[in-house]
């Protein structure tokens, strides 16, 4: 490990170090959009390119920082730089990975019998329940309070190959509930609509905070044995080195909540104006002009237009539209 020099603002930003699996990750990951992109491009059809920005800037962006920056550098002499090295692998790429939106993506670039796989996973018994929301919730609270109140942390700081398995369960751990909840296929059961979703992100927003509450708050020290021994002299006290990592934990979290909310709020409000338009249309081919009727007829209680008494969306749509209704 050897003595790193302190970590001051200039060296949080030019410490780099190359992680050979998270780079063959990025590498396949990117790749594999990058196809799908162009694919659907050759065919004559769009990808919104705020899509493929997300996907590789805020997703695969917040990888390479979280495994190959300063974060991991310095993630085994200071607490602090793995706890935001940990929340950024399971909120931060999670929600950059699922704002790309890759499964619409790969249904709409794979060939049917691959897309017909993957309709096919997705719809799995295994998958449906994985990526129910309380239960993906719950899976994201389970795996962040093992990593850090049971040995796995302190094993993972001793033992390379381990430290890499860690890595890829915060990241498959939050995409369970970001991506199925962010994607345009019907990836969720149907009661899931946007209200129900952005309530469900709220919610998450308020339990991904509980992890760094407890562990600011904890007085054991996680991995209390392995920082002791490989705290630099130039490092804090490994008590308030806990307590800022927790902090920071916190205050990401809460960050993260802000914009995932702002994404489900501006998908529902797209959804709304889709159906309205495609509402609009049917009108347009439904609604038929009435001739002129007598006026006993005006007057009969007996006989009214099927728009006053039914309760569809059509008739409730005529409603709103005609003055004297």
């Amino acid at each position: 490990m050897g003595s790193l020099p302190e970590l001051t603002p200039g060296r949080l930003f030019t410490s780099w170090q190359w992680d050979l699996p998270a780079l063959l990750l990025v590498a396949l990951l990117g790749g594999l959009y990058g196809w799908g992109v162009l694919r659907l491009r050759r065919r004559g059809e769009p990808w919104p390119v705020a899509r493929g920005a997300a996907f590789g800037l805020l997703g695969l962006g917040a990888l390479v920082v979280a495994t190959m920056s300063a974060l991991a550098v310095y993630d085994r002499v200071l607490f602090w730089p793995a706890a935001v090295q940990n929340i950024l692998l399971d909120l931060i790429a999670p929600l950059g990975l699922a704002l790309g939106d890759p499964l619409r993506l790969a249904l709409r670039a794979l060939p049917e019998p691959a897309a017909g796989r993957v309709r096919r996973a997705m719809t799995g018994r295994l998958v449906r329940l994985l990526t129910f929301p309380l239960v993906s919730t719950v899976l994201v609270l389970a795996t962040e309070l093992t990593v850090y109140f049971t040995p796995y942390f302190e094993t993972a700081l001793r033992v390379g190959w381990l430290h890499q398995v860690m890595y890829l369960h915060l990241l498959l751990a939050g995409c369970l509930f970001v991506v199925p909840v962010l994607t345009r296929e019907e990836a969720l059961p149907r009661w899931c609509t946007h209200p129900v979703r952005a309530a469900l992100v709220f919610l998450d927003g308020i339990v991904d905070a509980v992890p760094g509450i407890v562990v600011m708050t904890h007085g054991t020290l996680i991995a209390g044995a392995w920082y002791l021994h490989h705290a630099p002299a130039w490092s804090p006290d490994v008590q308030h080195d806990q307590q800022v990592g927790g902090g920071a934990m916190i205050s990401i979290a809460e960050l993260v909540a802000l914009p995932f909310l702002l994404a489900i709020l501006v998908q529902w409000a797209r959804t709304e104006r889709a159906e309205t338009v495609v509402l609009d249309r049917r009108l347009a081919t439904e609604l038929v002009p009435a001739g002129p009727v007598d006026g006993s007829a005006q007057q009969s209680d007996l006989v009214r237009p099927w728009w006053e008494t039914e309760d569809s969306a059509v008739a409730q749509r005529i409603r709103q539209q005609r003055p004297g209704s």
